[in-house]
């Protein structure tokens, strides 16, 4: 028996060579549906989705494992004609357990989408893939000639156009609901049960709330971090329209390709330099810091611990500073060769959260942020990201982020806590992390309302 085939049929995925649209122009041509989007500004993975050809959901302990059974069966059965291979895009909130709050209502423990139409950007080449389900005892060939007059229509009423110009609305008002004398209670609390022995690290975070006149400028603000922040991971998940997360993350939780397995660790920060000697300054002070390189270290150790027995081969990267505009990163690429094989949602499953979200003890630092956190995080710092019929697929850890609801949104950030953390350094570090999605949203400091 066949959950998918019975409930949706069987997938027909179609491409074809297309103009070299634009992927922002492709999502604001179709403001009306669901929409999702993917930048990979190093690894240059490019794609941009509207419609939901199919829908998959999961919720509680098994979620990962439900999604990816649901996967399996989809793809095995589908019939593919083209250059590419049809992609499910989606994530999963933070938490197994978490209970939504309005932010997040549209936003399940486990949710992929299936694009009806997608935008695939591969080198020079562009396609459009056209997704459809049909009746299992359907002939997939003889539908092709209807369904490539449809992708050929399709990709007739694309409208090829200069990308538009950036424009993010003045917002009406920014607040931290959580202040400074709260945070300061909160960090003391965890450094108090990580000198207690209880845990050795633990990230916790803040929230921002925006409010606009007008619906949030999603378009724009993604715009503005393409060119803003181009060597990280644009993203955007909007099941419904007007209700929306998206951001740009520096940090890859895993790629996997066949039998090659990649992730890092990326934990401890600093800010920038004002000009290039200072620059230098801090990245060094960084590099040589004791409480971050400690921070650090955990990150690596975890994911070691949990890679090495699965692992035919496991090379460490040198631990480098990843300079972004705002804020400079301690970062250390890992990546391998699989012991034996392995699906991509098992190892998502295995390492969310790192330490570098969580803490160490994964456990332990999870019932403190759940004990500590006034917001739910939702989706915030969890995996969002894409598998193919290939079984090849990539996640990253969706920080640097915010979730868009009509007129109003919230950004998050976080910061690691371990016991020689200072709750005003880690107020000042959060406030770095909230600059990328501040400026995107076209929000101000000077408006701040406590």
């Amino acid at each position: 028996m066949s959950y998918i085939r019975d409930h949706y049929g069987r997938l027909i995925s179609l491409s074809l060579p297309c103009p070299d649209l634009s992927l922002l122009d492709f999502l604001r041509q179709h403001q009306d549906q669901a929409r999702f989007y993917w930048q990979d500004g190093v690894r240059g993975t490019a794609f941009a989705g509207v419609g939901a050809a199919l829908e998959l959901s999961a919720w509680g302990q098994e979620r990962f494992a439900q999604i990816d059974r649901q996967a399996r069966e989809l793809f095995s059965e589908a019939y593919v004609e083209g250059a590419v291979q049809p992609r499910l895009f989606g994530g999963f909130a933070f938490r197994d357990d978490g209970i939504p709050d309005n932010a997040w209502a549209d936003f399940p423990p486990a949710h992929f989408v299936l694009p009806h139409y997608l935008l695939t950007r591969q080198g020079s080449a562009s396609y459009l893939t056209l997704n459809v389900q049909a009746p299992p005892e359907e002939d997939p060939r003889a539908l092709l000639p209807e369904l490539r007059a449809a992708l050929q229509t399709k990709i007739a009423s694309l409208d090829v156009c200069p990308p538009a110009e950036p424009f993010a609305p003045a917002p009406l008002e920014l607040r931290y609901p959580l202040d400074q004398a709260a945070w300061r209670a909160m960090i003391d609390e965890a450094t108090q049960r990580i000198a207690n022995g209880e845990l050795k690290k633990v990230v916790l975070s803040r929230v921002a709330e925006i409010s606009y006149a007008q619906t949030v400028d999603v378009d724009s603000a993604l715009a503005y971090l393409d060119a803003a922040y181009p060597m990280t991971i644009r993203f955007l998940y909007e099941p419904r329209p007007h209700h929306a997360f998206f951001g740009a993350t520096p940090e890859l939780l895993v790629e996997q390709q066949r039998d090659r397995l990649r992730t890092m660790a990326l934990a401890g920060s600093r800010r920038r330099g004002q000009d290039a000697e200072d620059d230098a300054r801090q990245a060094q002070a960084l590099l040589d810091d004791p409480k971050e390189r400690e921070e650090h270290r955990l990150v690596i150790d975890a994911l070691c611990a949990k890679l090495a027995p699965r692992m035919a081969r496991l090379h460490i990267g040198q631990t480098q500073v990843m300079a972004l505009p705002n804020i400079q990163h301690l970062y250390t690429p890992l990546e391998g060769e699989l012991l034996r094989p392995e699906r991509l949602l098992s190892w998502v499953e295995l390492l969310h959260p790192t330490p570098a979200l969580g803490g160490e003890p994964r456990d332990a630092a999870m019932n403190l942020i759940k004990a500590l956190e006034a917001a739910p995080r939702g989706w915030y710092a969890a995996p969002i990201g894409w598998i193919d019929a290939d079984g090849s697929g990539q996640f990253s850890v969706a920080i640097r982020s915010a979730v868009a609801q009509d007129r109003r949104v919230w950004l998050y950030a976080g910061c690691g806590v371990v016991a020689a953390s200072d709750a005003a350094r880690e107020w000042d570090e959060t406030a770095l992390k909230f600059r990328p999605m501040l400026a995107a949203l076209g929000a101000k400091e000077a408006i701040h309302h406590g």
